[in-house]
């Protein structure tokens, strides 16, 4: 329960705020409506980003405490704020041409407004979590140093042939397709948009990799080498490629964007928290098929984004395919476990 106070307590704190916000609006009715919507907000963020926990878990278990705090407090404020409050905005505002402040007020004023230049913007933004999110499974899916598979007629031989380059290839070739799927007046939009997926995931991996060489300075390479710049910027852009899937989805529930911005919020801080206890309590270790269902969940999710472009995907079908892969991948451990119990007595 510990690593759940600091989540609950900011649930306790952003539920008020929501009964305050409703009641201001509209009186104990209004108070008890935005009660319950914030509430299902936060239930359907958690859903969707469960698998983002356990990837994030995968990549913070090697971190030292340091990264793990800067994590649960410089991150969660990005995560928040940044990503569930600013990131919309600032879209809209490049999309319009307006300033934040006056997104704002189009957003709190006239909602319907704000959320249609959302929606514009919608095969873009899933052309460039598409193609970060293809990316963080093709490479997971590629790794040969993988001495565990899940699926594995499929995971062991693309261990083999598949390569970081082979991955980038697969991506542009997600992107062409995207292109080829929406208006002609998006076209070019949609292709820089992916192509800038593409390059952040190279260009975190590269930054990364560069902290992490001992070569360019030995204090600094122990410094990062259970945690680094790269590595927290990574996990940034990741819950970035989330979080927007769960703002889109939010407008299907409510157009109050501050109703909208405190459920998510409520979400995000328990995938922090259920991040750090599957790290302290070595879950994918025990658990050893999980990593991998997570992974094939944003797999499957990469490909639902990348077809948003064009058509309709019901946001209860993105939460339960994630899930579904949880599920089964949970069950794979359990049964895993229990094999090895046996052989072993």
């Amino acid at each position: 329960m510990k690593h759940f106070r600091i989540s609950i307590l900011v649930t306790v704190v952003l539920m008020v705020l929501a009964g305050w916000w409703g009641y201001s609006h509209g009186g104990i009715k209004a108070a008890l409506t935005a009660l319950w919507i914030t509430g299902v907000l936060g239930v359907m963020e958690v859903s969707l980003s469960f698998d983002n926990a356990v990837v994030n878990a995968s990549v913070l278990k090697d971190w030292n405490a340091f990264w793990q705090k800067l994590f649960l407090t410089v991150g969660i404020l990005v995560a928040v704020f940044g990503m569930r409050l600013i990131f919309p905005l600032a879209i809209v505002a490049v999309a319009t041409g307006l300033d934040l402040p006056a997104v704002w007020t189009m957003a709190t004023t006239t909602p319907q407004e704000y959320s249609r230049h959302l929606m514009d913007v919608h095969e873009e933004v899933a052309a460039f979590g598409g193609a970060f999110l293809l990316l963080v499974f093709l490479n997971f899916l590629f790794d040969e140093e993988k001495d565990l598979h899940w699926i594995e007629w499929i995971e062991r031989k693309a261990g083999k042939v598949g390569t970081e380059g082979l991955a980038i290839l697969l991506a542009l070739v997600a992107v062409c397709v995207a292109v080829e799927m929406v208006p002609e007046a998006k076209r070019f939009s949609v292709l820089y948009a992916g192509v800038v997926g593409i390059a952040i995931y190279v260009a975190v991996g590269w930054l990364s990799s560069l902290l992490e060489d001992e070569e360019h300075d030995a204090e600094l390479g122990k410094a990062v080498q259970r945690g680094s710049i790269g590595g927290f910027l990574y996990l940034e852009v990741l819950d970035a490629s989330f979080s927007f899937d769960g703002v889109i989805g939010a407008f299907a529930i409510t157009s109050d964007v501050v109703i909208i911005m405190l459920g998510l919020a409520i979400g995000a801080m328990y995938v922090r928290s259920l991040t750090v206890y599957l790290v302290h309590k070595g879950t994918l270790d025990e658990f050893v098929y999980l990593e991998h269902g997570a992974h094939w969940a944003i797999g499957i999710l990469a490909v639902i984004m990348f077809a948003s472009v064009k058509y309709h995907i019901p946001e209860w079908f993105t939460g339960l395919s994630g899930v579904a892969f949880i599920v089964v991948s949970l069950y794979s451990s359990l049964k895993y476990r229990r094999e090895a119990r046996t052989a072993v007595a």
